[in-house]
């Protein structure tokens, strides 16, 4: 679950790299032609969304909430517009 996310940030910044170094990649490719540059920078940008989607996809299962085990109901003291919560109990399940 983490190493997907872990994984996610290292291939978001691995596109950052690639998008920083892009025209030296592009003289590199030379054999590309003139849209070597194009074609590095589009594929740093297809690491970044990829990454980015990585992390979000594990970011939504770990919402960090805790789920109860039972329903907690209130506990009130006095009648009508007087009532006061005083307490929780957990609600029986029938």
């Amino acid at each position: 679950m983490a190493e997907t996310k872990i994984l996610g940030y290292i291939i978001s910044v691995i596109g950052l790299v690639v998008i920083a170094l892009s025209k030296q990649i592009a003289v590199m490719l030379s054999f590309l032609g003139a849209k070597a540059f194009v074609i590095t920078a589009m594929a740093g940008v297809v690491f970044i969304i990829l990454g980015v989607a990585l992390v979000l996809m594990q970011g939504s299962s770990s919402s960090g909430t805790i789920k109860q085990a039972a329903e907690e109901v209130p506990i009130y003291e006095g009648t009508g517009k007087n009532r006061k919560i005083v307490g929780y109990q957990k609600a029986n399940k029938k």
